[in-house]
This record gives C-alpha cells, sequence and structure tokens, in this order.
C-alpha cells in the first residue's frame, strides 16, 4: 500500500508542475496588453513601459516562470493588477465561500442520486425506473445556466420564496446565508444528480446479475443482506470514485453557477480576473484549480483502493 500511495504522489506532483507550466504559458499568450490595460487607452507609451518594467513583464518567459512559481510556493502570490490588493486574502475568502457551495451541493446531490440509482436499480423496468433513468438523462444534457434560470423564474420570480440573487453581503447571518445559497446548490445538484443516478444504476444492475449474487440467494440469505453486503458493497465502488472527483470538479466548475447567481466564489473572481487581464489573479485560482482537482483525484484513488485490494495487490 505505501509504494501505491508513494507512486500517486509521484503522479500528484508531477500533475501539478506540468500544468503550472500550461497555466503561465497559456495567460502569457492571452490578447492584450496588461499594462495599456491598467493604465487605459490614452496612457502613453513611455507610461507602459515604465509599468511594464515595475511588473516584470519584460523579463523572459522563463525567468518569469520561475520567479512566479517560487514566489507562489512561498505564499507570496502578489498584488492584483486591476484591484491594487494582495492576491491570496482575495483568493482565500472567494475559495471559502466555493468550497461551502460545494460542500452544500454533494451533501444534497450524493445521497439523493445514489438513493434513486440504486432503488432503480432493484426495481429494474418498473415505474420507478423508467422515471429516474428518464429524469437523469434529461437532467444530463440540460446546461447549468438553463436549469439556474429555471429555478429562479420558478422559486425566486414566481413563488418569491428564495432570493434571485447569491450575493452574500458581508455581515450576513447564517439566517440569511443559508437561502441564498438553496438555488445555486441545487443547480450544481442537479447536474450532478443525472450522472451519479444512472452511474449508480448501471452498476446495481450489473452487480446484481453476477454468480456470486445468485448463489448468496439460493443459499437462503436474506434479500435485504443480499443486497447490503454484496450488491451494493461492489456496485458503489466506481460511485465512490466519482463523487471524489467531482468535488474539484465542483470547485473548478462552477463558474457558470456563480455567474448566474451572482455568488462571490472562485469562478465569478475568475470572470471578473480575465476581463481585466488580471494575470496574478487567473494564475493562482488557475493553480488551485489543479490542486483542488489532483487532490480530489488522489482521495479517490486512495479511497478506492481502499475499499478494493486488487488494486492495493496491482
Amino acid at each position: 500500500m505505501s509504494r501505491y500511495v508513494a507512486r500517486r504522489l509521484g503522479f500528484l506532483i508531477l500533475t501539478v508542475i506540468l500544468t503550472s507550466i500550461v497555466i503561465f504559458g497559456v495567460v502569457q499568450v492571452l490578447p492584450g496588453d496588461v499594462a495599456r490595460v491598467i493604465l487605459g487607452r490614452e496612457a502613453g507609451q513611455a507610461a507602459i513601459e515604465h509599468l511594464r518594467d515595475e511588473l516584470g513583464l519584460n523579463l523572459p518567459v522563463p525567468v518569469r516562470y520561475l520567479n512566479w512559481i517560487t514566489a507562489f510556493l512561498r505564499g507570496a502570490w502578489g498584488d492584483s493588477f486591476s484591484l491594487r490588493i494582495p492576491v491570496l486574502p482575495l483568493v482565500a475568502r472567494r475559495l471559502q465561500n466555493s468550497l461551502i457551495l460545494a460542500a452544500v451541493a454533494l451533501g444534497i446531490s450524493v445521497p439523493l442520486s445514489v438513493g434513486l440509482g440504486v432503488l432503480a436499480g432493484l426495481r429494474q423496468d418498473s415505474l420507478l425506473d423508467n422515471a429516474v433513468s428518464i429524469g437523469s438523462l434529461a437532467l444530463v444534457g440540460l446546461p447549468e445556466f438553463v436549469t439556474g434560470l429555471v429555478l429562479i423564474q420558478v422559486f425566486a420570480l414566481g413563488l418569491g420564496l428564495l432570493p434571485a440573487s447569491s450575493s452574500l453581503a458581508g455581515g450576513s447571518g447564517l439566517s440569511e446565508i443559508v437561502p441564498q445559497l438553496i438555488l445555486p446548490a441545487l443547480t450544481a445538484t442537479l447536474v450532478l444528480l443525472g450522472y451519479l443516478a444512472r452511474l449508480t444504476r448501471a452498476q446495481v444492475i450489473e452487480e446484481s446479475g453476477k454468480p456470486y449474487v445468485r448463489t448468496a440467494a439460493l443459499k437462503g440469505l436474506p434479500r435485504r443482506a443480499v443486497v447490503l453486503r454484496h450488491i451494493l458493497r461492489n456496485a458503489l465502488l466506481p460511485t465512490v470514485t466519482i463523487v471524489a472527483i467531482s468535488f474539484g470538479w465542483l470547485l473548478s466548475g462552477l463558474i457558470v453557477v456563480e455567474a448566474v447567481f451572482n455568488y462571490p466564489g472562485l469562478g465569478s473572481l475568475l470572470v471578473f480576473a480575465v476581463s481585466r487581464r488580471d494575470l496574478p489573479v487567473i494564475q493562482a485560482i488557475g493553480m488551485l484549480a489543479v490542486v483542488g482537482y489532483a487532490l480530489a483525484n488522489l482521495s479517490a484513488d486512495l479511497l478506492y483502493a481502499a475499499l478494493n485490494p486488487r488494486i492495493r495487490l496491482e
């Protein structure tokens, strides 16, 4: 097991290094001049060149990368070009908001989707199975912004039960924050619900038809014991892996949801930074997304290895 963990950690470090190079390279080729965006169109060429020297934009690309990655590892993320404030506390506040939203979405979607998938798989071709299959297929193909707009129209504008905006004003209490989290969390939940429910259903059906399940039933084991000890124990292994990976996806993939609901997370900050050519903020968010996704994949691998001894032996 220790060799497996060491190998996965090595892959994680290599992945982070390679993706950091990609992030830095992509940011450097974005159209537009950072100095001109900051100073405005009316700025003179001398002022622009002075700002470029001040920001280190005239240095060779390899030097700029090494300066950036070493400073990033030390926690010196620099200052935002457009806001003129330190990047680290700015991104940390937004990361906290995104983590809260991701945790709420997973807390709703995982029990609901797994429960529906198990019930549909155990009752194959029933009315419930058909309803879950059709509903999940519709949810998988529905874009997040469409789901969000429909929820706003129904629950905010139509029924007036929940706020349409999730701006999370400073100093808000828990009673004010929770209602603002429901609609964006429900939007992200519906995106995951269809995929997780269909995956769980397919795995339950596949495991139910295997010889060891029929043998357990023929030995006289109660149906409940067969389902809990045999079918679910093996059928939920892929689902557990996907759930762990989904957390990394939620951390970096909530851009559309946050934009629709004006939620102050990493996604909305990334959109703002790209529009302003704010390179330190873009690079910081990109690296956080990569590290979060890599850690989520590592957690999924370790959890799968713990549940499936064959992985450890291989």
